[in-house]
């Protein structure tokens, strides 16, 4: 008996009809703040929705991919490569923000005082966290004084501190274990299939969220900052293309097989500026793709808070357009400064509301740009914000298939049946 399908559209092009809806529905109540009410409590219930099962796929899939693994050793190599990979990736992003900054120089043109002044108070409290987010702190934030404490508030890094401890400790055990690592294995799968359960709901949810955007800024918020945001996505497409592409080349990957295969995660990611809303999507799709479940489950959710590529990029042209804006000259000197404190702020700030925009805030008064200087463009953030997500998701892909690759932890059979599979869809 042939099984019936209910969804005949594919949930990527219902997700871009969800767009598309959103962007006229938000047009149409522009300023209407009973709609904005309306679509941003559908758009907060489908993220939390997502944000809810999170944390259960970390911990379930990274507990069962590190008790399989079972070397310490093999463990703390994997963890060094890939924090060595993102922060090189990172820093590369950095710099090519600050080169496209002083060459397309986007503030230089910008009357600084008619542009219209928007409130940066939701992010004041957060960025002076920010200011102080040193080296230090985030070493100290790692280690978690109470694990549920962690998990309840949603610290990524400090659960997967945790989580590795206890998959480790699990294997020590060897045949006794098992019964508890299948307990987890069927926690993943069940986690997975909700997964799959509230996806169907994505076009709904991003609908709303895309609505909520146009309904409260309109398209005329665009307009005094249309070039800066087209310097950032054109930007962000030269490091996806360019230099993704050309790390992606040196392991044998193809960046555009990888946009394809991940395209859905990568519209929901840029229409909900979201990395949770892609994660659990993402880290199943690269097991089907061929990478280890412990690669997965470790990079996939680490990248969460150390691999922002598109969020590195935005902050530095952000940092510069500021200053330009200002008419604030900026010395090599100043701005190799800022390439350091960008490295550092960045990292685990991913659990932070509007994190990118908390980094900035909290940077470019290291540079001599005043704060308040931040509401000029804070009301297109959130457009800039969904370009950025959907490349840090993009960079968290690819990550995970270059350290399976290099671990000789990918598996090619796997990866030819799930590419012949999709060609035949």
């Amino acid at each position: 008996m042939k099984k019936q399908r209910y969804f005949r559209i594919s949930l990527g092009w219902r997700i871009l009809i969800g767009i598309g809806l959103g962007l006229v529905v938000g047009r149409f109540f522009y300023h209407n703040q009973t709609a904005i009410s309306i679509l941003q409590s559908i758009g907060t219930l489908f993220i939390n929705l997502i944000k809810m099962i999170v944390l259960p796929i970390v911990v379930s899939c990274l507990v069962v991919g590190i008790a399989k693994m079972g070397d310490i050793k093999k463990l703390g190599r994997i963890g060094g490569k890939t924090l060595l990979y993102f922060e090189v990736m990172t820093t590369f992003a950095i710099i090519l923000g600050l080169a496209v900054g002083n060459i397309a120089k986007p503030g230089a043109l910008i009357d600084i005082h008619s542009l219209a002044h928007g409130s940066i108070s939701q992010y004041t409290a957060a960025a002076k966290t920010a200011g102080n987010h040193g080296l230090g702190d985030i070493i100290m934030d790692i280690v978690p004084t109470n694990f549920f404490a962690a998990l309840g508030s949603g610290e990524m890094i400090p659960v997967i501190f945790f989580t590795v401890m206890f998959g480790l400790g699990l294997a020590t055990f060897g045949k006794k274990a098992t019964p508890l690592i299948d307990a987890f294995e069927m926690i993943s799968e069940v986690m997975f299939k909700m997964t799959n359960w509230i996806m169907q709901l994505a076009p709904i949810g991003v609908f709303a969220l895309i609505g909520v955007t146009i309904a409260q800024f309109g398209f005329e918020a665009l307009k005094p900052l249309l070039y800066f945001i087209i310097v950032c996505y054109a930007t962000m497409a030269f490091f996806v293309v360019v230099v993704a592409g050309l790390v992606a080349r040196i392991w044998h990957i193809n960046i555009f097989e990888i946009l394809k295969v991940f395209k859905e995660e990568l519209v929901l990611a840029f229409s909900t500026a979201s990395s949770e809303a892609a994660l659990p999507k993402v880290m199943e799709k690269v097991q089907n793709y061929g990478v280890s479940q412990g690669i997965a489950s470790f990079v996939i959710p680490t990248g969460y808070s150390f691999n922002l590529d598109g969020s590195a990029i935005y902050q530095s042209l952000a940092a510069l357009f500021l200053a330009q804006a200002y008419h604030i000259h900026l010395s090599l000197t100043q701005q190799i400064t800022l390439l350091v404190v960008l490295m550092i702020t960045s990292k685990g700030m991913a659990g932070v509301p509007g994190a990118s925009f908390v980094v900035l805030l909290a940077t470019i008064t290291t540079i001599g740009v005043p704060a308040a200087g931040v509401a000029f463009i804070a009301g297109i953030d959130r457009i800039v914000d969904m370009g950025r997500t959907a490349v840090n998701v993009m960079g968290n892909s690819l990550a995970a298939v270059i350290i399976a690759k290099s671990e000789n932890e990918f598996d090619e059979q796997k990866y030819q049946q799930y590419m012949s599979g999709n060609e035949l869809k």
